[in-house]
């Protein structure tokens, strides 16, 4: 039971849907109400979809980071995917095979560990917002737009409206990712995970990991205190009204390994989502929060030339989005005097 209670402790507080990952909610797919068997809400218009791939497809190939004879082979992920596509990863398994370390994307989190438990009490009531109801705080053009996507993606469930609008943007990513015929992606890694074991190749994770500083005191203040994210759900509420055909595109450039598709997409800056937690209770009790995603990148960045040091070769994943980021970890090894040559 612990075990179960702890993690679920974590979640509730960290991750925060919104929250956990740069790219989302922005780009917020919808497959065509057809598909998802519901009928269209006055107020939403239907738009032409990108036809998503399905079938066996390779992905991109793999960039190439290299200093004299060591090389490392940097595999580009993507979140999300077509739902109908079956990665082909024969290419990527004989590299890693190849290898003699496999290094596991850049990342940072935090983790409440065993005393954790003593929040358990305060977890009721930890999605309602302190700032009032919704029709409260969005003006009243937004507001009015919200109401389709609310009978849309939430069955007109007016218990919603009472919760944060971040926790209210990332459930509108996950339902209309769903709805979309897209998902997260996350069987990529799984399966080079299962590839790295299966050739018995070390597997180093260079993420970093803080604990939260008395997780019950965390809780009851994150649930009486305010923070800044009306701008989460109206960015939000703005991509699925004007970009809902980018994230298929984006799938399908990634799926098809179209190298030349996906340098066109805009990846955009960190969104207004990501950017709330710092103006909530947990980031002004704990700096780490501030500085986290700098000290992943530090973080990954020293293993990356570790192992480069080491090895001949080196197998590595890093998202499409930090690969592409002029800030983000290939961009600080080719600074650092690394050749970086792209997939041809």
């Amino acid at each position: 039971m612990l075990k179960r209670l702890v993690p679920a402790l974590t979640l509730c507080l960290l991750s925060l849907p919104a929250w956990s990952q740069v790219d989302a909610p922005a780009g917020v797919p919808a497959a065509p109400l057809a598909e998802a068997g519901a009928t269209i809400p006055d107020g939403v218009e239907e738009v032409p979809q990108t036809v998503l791939v399905s079938g066996s497809r390779p992905g991109p190939g793999m960039w190439k980071v290299s200093k004299g004879d060591h090389v490392m082979w940097v595999f580009g992920t993507h979140s999300p995917l077509p739902n109908k596509m079956e990665w082909r990863s024969r290419g990527v398994e004989k590299v890693l095979a190849n290898s003699q370390e496999y290094l596991k994307p850049p990342g940072a989190g935090f983790g409440v560990g065993w005393s954790g438990i003593t929040a358990l009490p305060f977890l009721i009531g930890i999605k309602k917002n302190p700032d009032g109801e919704l029709k409260n705080l969005l003006p009243p053009d937004v507001y009015a737009r919200w109401q389709p996507l609310k009978q849309r993606y939430f069955d007109n469930d007016d218990d919603v409206e009472r919760e944060r609008p971040s926790f209210i943007a990332g459930q509108l990513w996950s339902r209309a990712l769903k709805q979309a015929d897209l998902t997260g992606g996350s069987a990529i890694l799984k399966t080079i995970d299962q590839m790295a074991e299966k050739h018995k190749v070390k597997v180093t994770n260079a993420s970093v990991q803080f604990a939260i500083k008395d997780p019950a005191k965390a809780v009851r203040e994150f649930k009486k205190s305010p923070m800044d994210d009306v701008p989460c759900l109206i960015k939000t509420i703005e991509r699925l009204e004007g970009e809902l055909d980018v994230m298929r595109a984006r799938a399908n450039a990634w799926a098809v390994g179209d190298i030349d598709d996906i340098r066109k997409l805009n990846y955009g800056e960190r969104t207004a989502c990501a950017q709330a937690l710092s103006s909530s209770s947990l980031a002004k009790n704990q700096p780490e929060f501030k500085a986290l995603e700098e000290t992943a990148t530090t973080a990954w960045v020293n293993a990356a030339e570790k192992a480069l040091a080491a090895n001949t070769s080196t197998f590595a994943v890093v998202s499409l989005k930090d690969i592409f980021d002029p800030k983000g970890v290939i961009a600080t090894l080719q600074a650092k005097g690394y050749t970086v040559e792209p997939p041809k």
